[in-house]
């Protein structure tokens, strides 16, 4: 694999030499001060040029940054599914090396930079041909920070939590796998995540980021929680799959009352009595007999 000088003198010198590049910054990873180094942080690279269509329509220009395993266009990708985009003014390649590099490059013109450089706080400039760059702060996570959920926020999470957990029951018990597992992932999961990160929040005044999707969960919850957590996965047979819906009803149930009481605000604990009666009825069967007699 190249290392991180290797590759950053590859991107900078082929915008020197291409006159059509006028300026270079990155984002992400790279550009985050509090990210433990590692070989494996995406290259998110962003081209100012003077026109990107050149770029767009010369789809073997990439190769110059190496001996590719797989490139991804989302913007062309997007069409293909039926968004709207407009290449004329932004394009992206999601490009893997078969050295294990990725590079995340975008290019985008002098106007498209103009409109939106430095919202993403993790910006850091590294070539700027005419000066076009505007000055900004210091690269940052804080635009990545836990946000405070305001009470209805909070209302809205855990009612989306509990209500959907119906769901997963029916499925469990009519043997839908595909089904059981897309809504537990795809619906409750996510509530789970953000009451999480909630609760990291208020531990730090919200003045930290937990990663995306939980990346950094085991880092800063308790070593408790964070095996909850662990446990709130599971393999494809149904009994583990009803373990760990009640152990992720138990972790959230600690986390929802512990941000609750943190912010002040209430927590509906009758829908978490209520959901958890229902949810031993349908593992117990206790409904069958009746849904048979009809």
């Amino acid at each position: 694999m190249r290392s991180e000088r290797e590759m950053l003198h590859l991107i900078l010198e082929t915008a020197r030499q291409d006159d059509r590049v006028r300026a270079v910054y990155i984002n992400g990873s790279r550009a985050n001060p509090n990210v433990k180094k590692d070989p494996y942080r995406d290259f998110d690279v962003v081209y100012v040029v003077t026109e990107t269509l050149p770029f767009v329509e010369d789809p073997d220009w990439i190769s110059v940054f190496g001996e590719i395993a797989i490139v991804q266009e989302p913007d062309r990708n997007d069409l293909f599914f039926g968004t709207k985009t407009d290449s004329t003014k932004s394009f992206t390649w999601l490009i893997l090396f078969r050295d294990g590099n990725r590079i995340d490059l975008h290019v985008e013109t002098v106007e498209t930079m103009q409109a939106s450089y430095g919202t993403d706080t993790l910006t850091v400039p590294l070539l700027d041909k005419d000066g076009i760059l505007p000055s900004i702060p210091p690269s940052s996570d804080a635009g990545y920070f836990i946000r405070k959920p305001s009470e209805n926020h909070f209302y809205a999470s855990t009612n989306e939590f509990w209500w959907c957990l119906n769901n997963v029951a029916k499925g469990l018990v009519r043997c839908q796998l595909p089904y059981t597992m897309w809504m537990l992932e795809c619906i409750v999961r996510p509530q789970l995540e953000r009451m999480t990160e909630w609760y990291i929040g208020v531990q730090h005044d919200f003045q930290l980021t937990t990663g995306a999707h939980g990346k950094y969960f085991e880092k800063y919850l308790p070593e408790q929680l964070y095996a909850m957590y662990v446990k709130s996965y599971s393999d494809g047979a149904y009994a583990h799959i009803w373990d760990a819906v009640f152990t992720m009803c138990e972790l959230f149930g600690i986390l929802a009352r512990a941000v609750a009481e943190s912010l002040d605000y209430s927590y509906r604990a009758d829908w978490e009595e209520g959901v958890l009666a229902y949810l031993r009825a349908m593992k117990n069967g206790e409904w069958n007999t009746a849904a048979a007699d009809e």
